[in-house]
């Protein structure tokens, strides 16, 4: 059986004021997401809702249809407005993005892009955004730089080595570059050892040579100015030192050698007292002996002129003898009787002219009475007598004129008495 249609009615009446079209959801640039708020895009949008007219109840009621697609037709052309095409250049690499911002600031914001304190954004980041602009942007990146020995931190935004050098000023013509200058710099940054060509002048075996040198020490630059270094040969700077433009560096040729010599060693002496001699005598029981030392000396010659000997050992070859003496502490006796009385000074003046220490001619006979030694021991004397003190010595002829007159003495004799 067929349904029943119903008959028709008068058509819905239209809503006090047409429902407007939601604007079309505006991308973020280079992604989804809706419409930035505010700033000048939201200032046009604001006005251009204020333009829209207000249309008559009866113009409403007869072409509501028509007054949407004019509505969609407006804000479909207002978005595309505001749209912005721009060229981005990131560390060197171009793309083209749109967007809806209003400022550089706000772009690079929307695009992730944090700039650092090192980085740099031309134009200025906080510039209007105009279609059409290019931005570029350039991170800095931190590098280790050794120049010519001295290290320092810095930043750049160059993406290469050369264009690090070219950027921090540094002369890389002839220079010695730890990197090639080909390669890249990451974000994170390199160590760059950097030498530049130094004019260095050697002075060796009497010629001047003068060489464009970039080494790292003085022995290098030695070896590029052709002049070889044998054994302890050196230079007048530390040769593992920096070469400075300008310096000036001898080539110091040495030669090392050694020298023994045999030395003396001096002796010692031991003295001891006696009672059995007289106070004031001294009697050398054993004479001493030096010793010998054996000296190894390393002699160096720097370009032909010898240096002052150094001692590298030394033994002894041959050990000292002690010299004894005995020293005399008996009381002196303080005459001889029958003989106190005479000219001894007399006769000491006429056989040695009052000299205690006096020899004859021969050896054999000293003092002041010209006493020979074995005359002097059998008197009591120790040593030889001329090395006994004048008390002891007139003491002692005193002695031996009791014995033998005054014999002993045949042409002086006579002054005792005289």
């Amino acid at each position: 059986m067929a349904r029943r249609r119903a008959p028709p009615g008068p058509p819905p009446a239209p809503p006090a004021h047409p429902a407007r079209a939601p604007p079309p959801p505006r991308p973020r640039a280079g992604g989804a997401g809706g419409p930035r708020t505010g700033g000048r895009a939201g200032a046009r949008r604001a006005a251009h809702r204020r333009k829209a007219p207000a249309r008559p109840e009866n113009l409403r009621r007869l072409v509501p249809q028509a007054l949407v697609v004019a509505f969609l037709a407006g804000g479909t052309t207002a978005f595309v407005a505001n749209d912005k095409a721009v060229k981005l250049t990131v560390d060197g690499e171009p793309r083209t993005l749109h967007t809806f911002a209003d400022d550089i600031d706000e772009f690079l914001d929307a695009e992730g892009i944090t700039v650092g304190a090192h980085d740099v954004v031309t134009p200025a980041p906080d510039g209007d955004l105009d279609n059409g602009d290019e931005i570029t942007v350039r991170h800095g990146r931190p590098v280790t730089l050794t120049l010519d020995g001295v290290q320092h931190r810095v930043w750049t935004t160059a993406g290469s080595v050369d264009g690090a050098l070219r950027q921090l000023g540094v002369r890389a013509e002839g220079a010695y570059l730890s990197v090639a200058r080909s390669s890249s710099i990451g974000r994170t940054g390199l160590a760059l050892d950097v030498r530049t060509e130094r004019t260095v002048t050697f002075m060796a075996d009497g010629r001047e040579r003068t060489v464009r040198t970039n080494a790292a020490t003085v022995r290098e630059a030695v070896a590029e100015a052709g002049i070889t270094l044998h054994g302890e040969d050196t230079t007048s700077v530390d040769p593992h030192s920096f070469p400075r433009d300008g310096q000036t560096v001898s080539v110091m040729r040495i030669t090392d050698s050694r020298e023994v010599r045999e030395e003396p060693v001096p002796y010692a002496e031991q003295r001891s007292e006696d009672d059995s001699l007289l106070a004031g005598t001294e009697v050398v029981e054993r004479e001493g002996r030096p010793g010998v030392r054996r000296i190894t000396y390393g002699v160096r010659t720097v370009n032909g002129v010898r240096q002052r000997p150094r001692a590298l050992d030394a033994e002894v070859v041959r050990t000292p003898v002690d010299r004894i003496v005995k020293v005399g502490t008996r009381a002196r006796p303080r005459s001889v009787v029958g003989a106190d009385g005479l000219n001894w000074a007399g006769l000491a003046s006429c056989e040695s002219g009052g000299r205690p220490r006096a020899v004859d001619a021969g050896g054999t006979h000293g003092g002041l009475y010209q006493i020979d030694s074995q005359t002097w021991h059998s008197l009591g004397g120790s040593g030889r007598p001329q090395d006994a003190p004048a008390s002891e010595q007139t003491f002692r002829a005193k002695k031996l004129y009791l014995q033998r007159g005054a014999s002993p003495w045949p042409h002086c004799g006579r002054r005792l008495t005289g």
